[in-house]
C-alpha cells in the first residue's frame, strides 16, 4: 500500500508541473468562429499576423526562417497546432537569436514578418500575444501552452512534410 502512495504522490507532483508549465500567460486575446477552407488563392486576414481561418492546401514546415512565409501556409501550420512567432526585420540579433531557440522545439514555426504591431507576436490556432521584446518570458509560456495546445483543430498532424527549408 506504500508503494501505492508514493507511485500516486509522484504521478501527482508531475501532472501538477506538467499543468503548471502550459498555463496560458497574461495578455493573450483570442478569436473564435475561425473557418478552417482550404484554398489556393490568398486569404485576407482580420489579424496580422493571421490566427486562423482558410489557408493553403500546404503546411509551413516548422523551425526558424530568415525570410518571411506565405500567411496561408503558415496559418495551415496553426491548425496542425503549432505556433507562429512573427518578429520584426529589424529585432535585435539577440533577440532573433532567442527565438531562433524557442523554434528548435516541435511545432515551433517563427519567422520575419514586415508591419507588425509590435516588435514580437506569437500566435496559436484562435490566440495570439504581442510583445516588446523576444527576451519577455511570457513568449516561451505561450509556446508551452499553445503547442499543440487544447486550442488546436488537428493536433497530431504534421508541422513537416509541407513547403518550406527551415534553417
Amino acid at each position: 500500500m506504500l508503494a501505492f502512495l508514493v507511485v500516486f504522490a509522484i504521478v501527482v507532483v508531475l501532472d501538477v508541473r506538467g499543468q503548471a508549465g502550459s498555463t496560458a500567460p497574461s495578455g493573450v486575446t483570442s478569436y473564435s468562429n475561425l473557418s478552417r477552407n482550404h484554398t489556393e488563392g490568398p486569404v485576407d486576414y482580420p489579424q496580422n499576423p493571421p490566427v486562423g481561418g482558410d489557408h493553403n492546401p500546404v503546411w509551413q514546415n516548422c523551425g526558424f526562417y530568415s525570410k518571411p512565409v506565405r500567411n496561408e501556409n503558415a496559418v495551415h501550420s496553426l491548425e496542425h497546432g503549432a505556433v507562429w512567432i512573427t518578429y520584426r526585420p529589424d529585432l535585435p540579433q539577440g533577440q532573433i537569436e532567442t527565438i531562433k531557440n524557442l523554434a528548435e522545439k516541435s511545432y515551433v514555426l517563427a519567422s520575419p514578418y514586415p508591419g507588425l504591431p509590435s516588435p514580437v507576436v506569437a500566435s496559436a490556432w484562435g490566440k495570439q500575444l504581442k510583445l516588446h521584446s523576444a527576451n519577455d518570458p511570457r513568449l516561451e509560456q505561450f509556446v508551452s501552452a499553445y503547442s499543440q495546445g487544447p486550442q488546436t483543430p488537428e493536433p497530431g498532424a504534421p508541422c513537416t512534410g509541407g513547403v518550406g527549408a527551415p534553417q
